[in-house]
């Protein structure tokens, strides 16, 4: 097999792994810590099973296209240099570090034109905001009653209680199938735009290895992210954090097919959440509630900047490659 074929399928693998470590772990993060007793392969066979859902139907009504849509503005290149793997190998590394990078900026830059990053960091920056806002005013409704500690002593009494642990997992199911919509992209950025049927196992095949080996895992060093918001572990705080993540998702995808960073959603969620408990409960701990604010969005501009600065050293290559 030629190199130029290969290499587009090892950066499939590796942007995969570098997205499932990142990504993934910001999405299914909250599941993982209040179902933590809970077998791996249970909760991997259940995300798994969304997946493949979400996929094959993405595959059948957009004539093989599993981006639904969002890679339409990003063409790709007839011939793909080996310094294309370098924004997975990059986003890897960050991920070692614990730093909740955005993929979107750090594998799709590489590929998109200047305007269409332009509109990328214009749709995330607005997600950003909505989510801030809308989780704001949510647990500034719901705190006292669900995330008070009180509240949250007499739920632990009752935590197996059918009706939370079902809504929890509904809750998680309709985020993740959300998640996969925007992200998708992101991973099959590499691929061509409409795939094959053995193309279409073969890369399935490949997503669920990879997921099985996060889950094992426990979701690794991005998941300490998760660890450190308040009552993350219990499920009905899990819940509302998924169904808040979820919607505002779907606003977003039903907004544009641009492809926009879920990660700061994510951000800009625990942020409006952390800041309406401490408002709520502890107003104390705000100025604290601040500093993790500031430390989480510092972490997601340096990936926004390493990967503009890809964007522009990959450009350089291909220039000086012509």
């Amino acid at each position: 097999m030629h190199l130029q074929q290969v290499i587009p399928l090892i950066a499939f693998i590796l942007a995969t792994y570098s997205v499932i470590g990142n990504d993934v772990i910001q999405t299914l993060g909250t599941f993982l810590t209040s179902n933590h007793k809970k077998k791996w392969w249970v909760l991997w066979f259940y995300a798994g099973s969304i997946l493949t859902i979400v996929l094959v139907y993405g595959w059948i009504t957009h004539q093989g296209d599993v981006s639904y849509g969002r890679l339409n503005m990003i063409p790709l290149p007839e011939n793909m240099p080996y310094w294309y793997i370098i924004p997975p190998i990059v986003l890897i590394i960050l991920t070692r570090f614990g730093l909740p990078v955005s993929t979107t900026f750090m594998i799709l830059s590489v590929f998109s034109s200047q305007a269409v990053i332009e509109k990328m960091i214009l749709k995330s920056v607005l997600g950003y905001a909505v989510a801030f806002v809308f989780a704001f005013a949510i647990y500034l409704l719901i705190a006292k009653r669900f995330e008070s500690k009180e509240s949250i002593s007499r739920s632990e009494k009752d935590k197996a209680k059918k009706g939370w642990l079902v809504a929890q997992w509904l809750s998680t199911g309709l985020l993740w199938s959300q998640w996969l919509v925007q992200d998708f992209a992101n991973l099959y950025v590499y691929l061509p735009r409409q795939l094959t049927l053995i193309e279409l196992v073969t890369s399935l095949i490949i997503i669920l290895v990879l997921m099985a080996h996060l889950f094992r895992s426990r979701g690794g060093k991005i998941q300490e992210i998760v660890h450190s918001k308040a009552n993350t572990q219990h499920i009905r705080s899990a819940t509302f954090i998924d169904l808040t993540y979820a919607i505002v998702l779907f606003l977003f995808t039903e907004l544009s097919s641009v492809p926009m960073s879920t990660t700061w959603v994510f951000i800009g969620i625990l942020a409006g959440r952390e800041i309406a408990i401490s408002y709520r409960l502890n107003k104390n701990e705000i100025g604290n509630s601040r500093k993790q604010i500031f430390r989480d969005l510092y972490k997601v501009n340096i990936g926004l900047i390493v990967s503009i600065l890809l964007a522009y050293a990959v450009g350089m290559l291909n220039v000086m490659e012509v």
